[in-house]
């Protein structure tokens, strides 16, 4: 069984503003209203490859409610922690002014709701697949990610950790199954500037070095390399399509690199469907169809 886990999820409200004005009244052009938050953009992904998967995390309030309600709607199973004060945050994304967001703040998280997420947790065992993506809240432990990697070692469970930094480095011990530094993560980690796909290798290398069994680097427009457990490193070039939305690629990519593995075991499909996954929810207005992912691939497979 797959898992996901997102400690903080939202309810995104996206809007289009024409001509958006300080200071005045403005009007939506657009809008819609999705669940959000990494592990749960995974588990949304997988579900339109047509995988099932099993979002965990807290949630509160009213807004908690409709986010699992959406999801439910969706297809999507949940198995959310209700917290009892506070409500799940709200994030607002205006599309017409590229990258600007305000994000909420979401509940306080007690220990005795950590310690009840540890425990559906501790039901994960060989074959099982969880991801770990995204920030982590501050009233969690800063190390909850080593915590539950320390708790399932030697379970069989292929962990994925999509984060940044210290929240990453510090699961590398672990050896998690995969992880997904972007080039510029990649670069804040060692104090380099790395810009094309040549410059990462080494970089990559050495996290795998420090215990990581697979890392995937994603280059937005550069493309993305696979430094692979078994020795290969693969690179391509970005596919060719107009950007539209950036939002959830990096988990589009995390999720499609996964459902390639699951399929066949290996890694140069894993790698293009990874690569298909994340441009084609680039391409798009939300996260991919199986239908866009299938028609990037095969543009992605032609290169070779």
């Amino acid at each position: 069984m797959i898992y996901t886990v997102t400690f903080n999820p939202s309810l995104d409200y996206i809007v289009a503003v024409d001509d958006f004005q300080l200071g005045l009244t403005n009007r939506t052009s657009s809008e819609l209203i999705l669940p959000g938050g990494k592990g749960i953009n995974v588990s949304t992904l997988l579900m339109n490859l047509g995988i099932e998967s099993t979002a965990l995390g807290f949630m509160a309030g009213f807004t908690g409610d409709e986010i699992v309600r959406e999801l439910q709607e969706m297809g999507v199973k949940s198995d959310f922690i209700r917290i009892d004060e506070g409500i799940s945050r709200i994030n607002l994304k205006l599309k017409s002014i590229d990258g600007t967001e305000i994000n909420g703040s979401g509940p306080a998280i007690s220990a005795d709701k950590v310690e009840q997420l540890m425990v559906q947790l501790d039901a994960l065992g060989e074959g099982d697949v969880l991801f770990l993506a995204g920030s982590i809240p501050s009233s969690m432990p800063d190390d909850m990610y080593r915590r539950i990697m320390a708790r399932l070692e030697g379970k069989g469970v292929m962990i994925v950790v999509d984060a940044t930094k210290d929240l990453l480095l510090n699961v590398l011990e672990y050896h998690p199954f995969l992880i997904k530094p972007n080039n510029h993560e990649l670069g804040d980690i060692f104090g380099v500037e790395l810009k094309t796909r040549e410059e990462v290798v080494p970089y990559g290398k050495k996290l795998q070095k420090m215990g990581a069994r697979n890392v995937l680097i994603s280059m937005a427009g550069e493309g993305a390399v696979l430094i692979a457990e078994d020795g290969q490193v693969f690179d391509k070039p970005a596919p060719k399509g107009h950007l539209v939305n950036a939002v959830g690629a990096g988990d589009s990519m995390v999720a499609g690199f996964m459902a390639g593995w699951m399929d066949k075991q290996d890694y140069e499909h894993a790698f293009c469907m990874g690569i298909a996954s994340g441009s084609a929810s680039a391409f798009s207005e939300y996260l991919a169809t199986k239908s866009e992912i299938e028609a990037i691939y095969k543009q992605v497979r032609v290169e070779d």
